[in-house]
């Protein structure tokens, strides 16, 4: 025959001992894997011992208890969180935004019984991460009913011109101190940082139509009592001046009457004083003062026809007329 046929290759052979330090290499590493764990800067988390709470632990390298006795969850407790409430945002496949009005949730009565649609956010943060996992079920849903409940008792106490223009920072504020009072009340362990109300219009149709003719309709009342007030503004004063001068020429008269009356009855006075004092010389005084006047009288036209004292006959002298430079 030929040359002697190869030996036969010894089959491998795994010692126990190498099986034994191959798990314990994989149990090491799992041990080591599951003894660490990293939180965020933005995060806090829970970590449980038997599904039992431990404790919270902040941002950085953490240990725990290997093997799932410990587990932990991750809470983004420095991220501020917006809930938009009326219309929410939708990104599409092609990466295009697009905003869908939800009408159930933001279409509203207001105090005086008219119907207005109220857009608005709330913008909050996860205070207390236990309270925040374990406290309240659905959370996201128990947020959005307590802030539609609380926006809607707002803005039934008011009439809607209010809760469009002079309420709406008074809405704001109020809504977020009853937010956070009830979040702590249910220990939902949140912050509310802020509430903003966005677009407050009626709703499309005919409602908004009959809103505008209503905005038209204040603001035409308004222009007209403006020019109301112009006119007011305008013929008042002018017509102050008016009464103010017919009182002062009234006063004037009055005055110029009082002064004359008050020059009669000094005369009248005087005169009587005088009468008394010399009754037969001042009656002949009198009786001369008369004659004089009637004489002047005559003089610048007039006649004067004399009689005797018994009214019977005219005495001689019937016309006494007199001219420029001498008797007629």
């Amino acid at each position: 025959m030929s040359s002697a046929s190869a030996a036969p290759r010894k089959p491998l052979q795994i010692s126990p001992k190498l099986i034994l330090a191959a798990v314990g290499v994989v149990i090491l590493i799992a041990i080591v894997m599951s003894s660490f764990f990293v939180v965020d800067q933005t995060e806090q988390a829970v970590v449980l011992r038997f599904g039992k709470y431990n404790r919270t632990v902040g941002p950085g390298l953490q240990t725990k208890l290997p093997l799932g006795i410990d587990k932990n969850y991750t809470v983004p407790t420095q991220v501020v969180q917006t809930m938009t409430f009326g219309q929410s945002s939708q990104r599409t496949n092609y990466g295009t935004m697009f905003i869908d009005t939800q009408t159930n949730e933001s279409t509203m009565l207001t105090g005086d019984l008219n119907i207005v649609d109220v857009q608005w956010i709330i913008q909050y943060r996860i205070e207390d991460p236990y309270k925040w996992l374990f406290k309240v079920n659905e959370r996201e849903k128990t947020i959005k009913d307590i802030s539609i409940s609380i926006i809607n008792q707002l803005v039934g106490d008011l009439p809607i011109l209010a809760v469009m223009s002079s309420e709406r920072t008074a809405i704001e504020v109020e809504s977020q101190e009853k937010l956070q009072a009830t979040f702590d009340s249910y220990d939902l362990g949140v912050r509310v940082v802020t509430v903003k109300l966005q677009n407050i219009v009626p709703p499309v149709g005919e409602v908004q139509d009959a809103f505008e003719d209503v905005n038209k309709a204040i603001q035409d009342m308004n222009r007209l009592i403006n020019e109301g007030k112009q006119s007011y503004n305008r013929e008042i004063p002018r017509a102050q001046g008016d009464a103010s001068r017919l009182i002062q020429i009234a006063e004037g008269y009055a005055a110029e009457r009082v002064n004359n009356a008050q020059g009669d009855v000094a005369r009248f006075t005087a005169v009587r004083e005088a009468y008394e004092a010399s009754k037969e010389i001042t009656a002949q005084r009198l009786y001369i003062e008369t004659l004089e006047m009637l004489l002047s009288e005559a003089s610048q036209g007039g006649s004067i026809l004399l009689i005797d004292k018994t009214l019977e006959n005219f005495l001689p002298l019937s016309n006494i007329q007199t001219t420029q430079g001498g008797v007629k």
